[in-house]
């Protein structure tokens, strides 16, 4: 049996485990406090919410099934409204007011690449909701994501245009995230044999983005990558008339996003994770408690915030509670098998995903639908 093998299976151990779990385990002490950081407001709502219900639904398990060697987690989650200025301060407040053992978050890039000098420098565990952006975050030793490294995600959009035999790509992208998965992407275009015959760019928040996508539709392209955290780019791209295959990346992949876009929500491929409506084996007992928890289907940002509170849950485990940020900080890069991805949080990339953990999904009318292309290992 491969090793992957093994790790899935104790993973579906592991979720299938917490459904199992008595009602009420007794905890008892101080509890174990965990800060978060997240958009829940702002351009980045569409991932903060998801995450923050990911997130408390773990510190629920985890305190049902008895805490950390007996103590239980106490999740603060605060709101950074999709500002790096104000997600620093709430930080700064989390770290050295409240006092917390961990760091959960941000939301996005540009915060979670401010927030890192603090936690860096104070050796305080950090798991952001980002994949590795700047170069900046491989010297932060404390750091660890899990969502992919944007290289991965523009390979897997790359790998869908291959599967579809398109050559010629246009793209629309923010001025956030978008701009550092599109830096990756220029550099794979190569490798690819894809010409990107129209780049447009917007900025976060921006509210019409039809003169961007009206020039991507005039250069004729085979197939358009939106890689955006916003429904804004989908809607203008109906309105425009662009018939050709659309890949989004995960950015966009959310229920939150999807239900923004309204009637746009439709034939669109997302390389993801988690399609809650056909999740894999090894995230069902998570869907199926989420769902039961909240009434709707979870994706890639439920599952995140679950993963993220369960890492530094084992790390905390393995290190004990009373450990200094320090030895937290070795024990989070450690192996860990999540929902979302198996992780290897000591791997370069501070994520250890594989680009062949991609599941490809199609959104028609507004609802998921796995499809049954994947990367070869």
């Amino acid at each position: 049996m491969s090793l992957r093998s093994i790790t899935r299976r104790a993973s579906v151990a592991t979720v299938a485990a917490l459904l199992a779990m008595p009602a009420h385990a007794q905890t008892s002490g101080e509890p174990i406090k965990i800060g978060a950081v997240v958009s829940i407001t702002g351009a980045g709502a569409g991932l903060g919410g998801p995450e923050r219900n990911g997130m408390l639904l773990a510190e629920k398990a985890i305190n049902a099934k008895g805490g950390i060697q007996g103590r239980p987690l106490k999740l603060i989650i605060e709101d950074d409204a999709s500002n790096p200025d104000t997600a620093l301060s709430k930080a700064n407040d989390l770290l050295f007011s409240q006092k917390v053992v961990a760091l959960l978050g941000p939301s996005l890039t540009a915060s979670t690449v401010a927030i890192g000098g603090i936690t860096h420098a104070n050796k305080v565990p950090q798991i952001a909701f980002t994949g590795i952006g700047p170069a900046v975050e491989k010297e932060r030793k404390c750091l660890a994501h899990v969502l992919p490294p944007q290289r991965l995600n523009a390979e897997a959009l790359l790998e869908h245009a291959k599967s579809i035999k398109a050559t010629k790509i246009g793209v629309l992208h923010d001025a956030g995230y978008g701009n550092v998965v599109m830096a990756e992407l220029k550099q794979l275009v190569d490798k690819y044999g894809v010409k990107l015959v129209a780049v447009e760019k917007f900025e976060i928040g921006a509210t019409d983005t039809t003169t961007q996508a009206a020039k991507v539709k005039a250069s004729q392209p085979d197939a358009v990558f939106i890689i955006a955290t916003s429904a804004t780019p989908f809607r203008n791209v109906k309105q425009v008339q662009i018939t050709q295959p659309i890949v989004a990346a995960i950015g966009s992949s959310s229920y939150e996003y999807v239900s923004a876009m309204g009637s746009a929500a439709d034939n669109i491929t997302i390389p993801e994770f988690v399609v809650g409506e056909d999740p894999l084996p090894h995230q069902k007992a998570f869907v199926d408690l989420y769902k039961q928890t909240y009434s709707s289907v979870p994706k890639n940002y439920e599952a995140a915030g679950w993963d993220a509170v369960h890492a530094i849950a084992q790390a905390l485990t393995k290190a004990g509670a009373n450990a200094t940020g320090e030895a937290l900080c070795a024990a989070m890069r450690a192996p860990y098998a999540g929902v979302l991805a198996n992780y290897d949080f000591s791997a370069a990339d501070m994520t250890g995903i594989a680009l062949s953990s991609y599941v490809y999904s199609k959104l028609v009318a507004g609802k998921y639908t796995r499809t049954p292309f994947r990367v070869s290992p």
